[in-house]
């Protein structure tokens, strides 16, 4: 299967106690990095994906996880996200736990292959309600227990925040998954939409985009951040400057730093990743 990583020669296989944990599980990609908690700095990311763009079966994910000689180790803090299609903002004044599966059946069908887990935002202040299937949750329980699974719209989220500290009337960033893609946008530091699309090829993306930016009266001079599964200069990129003028990449803001070994590497492909440890309540 493929296979990425980049680790700094001060990593230590008998000091991860020292080190954090921030694990990604989805069908078609399983990957973690290590933040070295006394330098503050992430020192290891590694990236697994199925062949021929398939899905991870529960058996791939057990072989990964048995094979990979820093899965099975002991850390100060571990995270786990879990990226998800389906999912439903319900605001903090609103919410009732007990009316949770009531809440997530007004925009998605929910299975009993499917498990539903719930996150709390503090900006927006609002529970994020979403749906995972069954076998991954069984399997994020069995190895790593002490972590309560996060949405990728809670450090996606998170990042957001510290990034409208800048300024502007709006914040326009879009994460692409493999198969989906989330559209956010704040408009003077409130939440105006936060919409979630299936996409085939980048002509969905594109058209998707653009009719929210024509919808809602927003000037191709305003930016747009993009992370997740896109690279600098690809079709989506290119084909968005011709659009918008302010195309740009997210950067992962925190309290901590890089190896340099990541200098070459796209780090907008895991904000996520990068963001979890320091945004979990």
């Amino acid at each position: 299967m493929p296979f990425l990583e980049l680790f700094d020669e001060t990593l230590d296989i008998n000091s991860t106690e020292n080190y954090q944990l921030s694990l990604q599980l989805g069908h078609d990609n399983l990957s973690f990095c290590l933040l070295d908690t006394i330098r503050n700095k992430y020192i290891l990311l590694r990236s697994y994906t199925p062949e021929n763009n398939k899905k991870f079966s529960r058996d791939n994910f057990e072989e990964i996880i048995a094979k990979d000689d820093f899965l099975g180790r002991k850390y100060s803090k571990v995270s786990l996200l879990l990226p998800s299609l389906k999912s439903t903002l319900i605001p903090s004044a609103l919410y009732d736990p007990a009316k949770k599966e009531e809440y997530f059946s007004f925009n998605h069908v929910s299975t009993e292959s499917n498990i539903i887990l719930t996150n709390k935002l503090a900006e927006p202040d609002s529970y994020l309600l979403f749906g995972i299937p069954k076998h991954l949750y069984e399997i994020a329980s069995e190895h790593f227990p002490v972590s309560a699974p996060v949405h990728h719209l809670k450090p996606l989220f998170h990042h957001i925040g510290h990034t409208m500290l800048s300024g502007g009337d709006f914040l326009i960033h879009a994460h692409v998954e493999a198969d989906f893609f989330n559209l956010v946008i704040f408009r003077e530091r409130k939440l105006e939409l936060c919409n979630t699309f299936l996409y085939r090829n980048l002509s969905d993306i594109l058209y998707h985009i653009l009719n929210v930016f024509k919808s809602m009266n927003i000037k191709q001079e305003e930016s747009i951040y993009l992370s997740g599964q896109t690279e600098r200069y690809d079709d989506l990129f290119s084909n968005l400057s011709l659009y918008i003028r302010g195309v740009k990449f997210a950067e992962p803001t925190g309290n901590f730093t890089f190896s340099y070994v990541f200098n070459e590497t796209a780090l907008h492909r895991y904000i996520n990743l990068f963001t979890i440890g320091s945004c979990e309540s």
